[in-house]
């Protein structure tokens, strides 16, 4: 058994192994990406990327496939670089923040007026809308912003009204509105 271990680890230039595993996570984080970029409606440059993701998946798959009998190790490589390109995919696509989210916040009526003029003074849209709460009447804040500067736009909200309730989506379609009318003139 352990001569089975001894020859399955040692069967493969350890460089092969890493560039099969640094090439499988690269091809997977492309292929993370892509999925999301797609799902956000970002079709042009999931397309692009599949083309990379593709080409890199062919080389690394055929050598892959082409050693699996005499080097089992590439596989557990393979899978290795799978599993890290999922995890790299995912935190680059988080940096990047592509596309738009809808943050509602429920605000107390009392701060409403203020932290609207100040998320307005800052050049986001938001609108309002009065709500009755549990205990008391609140206002409803919905503002459209690029996923980029959510955290800025919840923390601005927070410092106004530490109690306040925020809720944030992804949106994938947006029509109308101060924010489209708004591109339509950048255009």
């Amino acid at each position: 058994m352990i001569d089975f271990i001894i020859k399955a680890v040692t069967a493969v230039h350890p460089l092969e192994l890493l560039l099969i595993f640094i090439l499988k996570s690269v091809e997977v984080a492309i292929a993370t990406l892509r999925i999301i970029l797609i799902s956000k409606g970002y079709r042009r440059e999931g397309t692009l990327l599949s083309f990379v993701e593709i080409l890199l998946w062919t080389f690394v798959a055929s050598r892959v496939i082409m050693g699996m009998a005499d080097a089992p190790i590439k596989g557990v490589m393979f899978s290795l670089g799978f599993s890290m390109g999922v995890y790299v995919g995912s935190r680059i696509e988080s940096r990047i923040a592509m596309g738009r989210v809808l943050i509602q916040a429920i605000v107390s009526m009392d701060q409403s007026d203020l932290i609207t003029g100040t998320l307005r003074d800052k050049g986001y849209a938001v609108t309002t809308m009065e709500a009755q709460g549990r205990d008391s009447q609140k206002s409803v804040l919905m503002i459209f912003a690029k996923r980029k500067g959510k955290e800025e736009i919840i923390k601005e909200i927070h410092r106004l009204d530490a109690a306040a309730m925020i809720i944030t989506n992804d949106i994938t379609t947006l029509h109308g509105g101060t924010i489209a009318a708004a591109r339509k003139l950048l255009k």
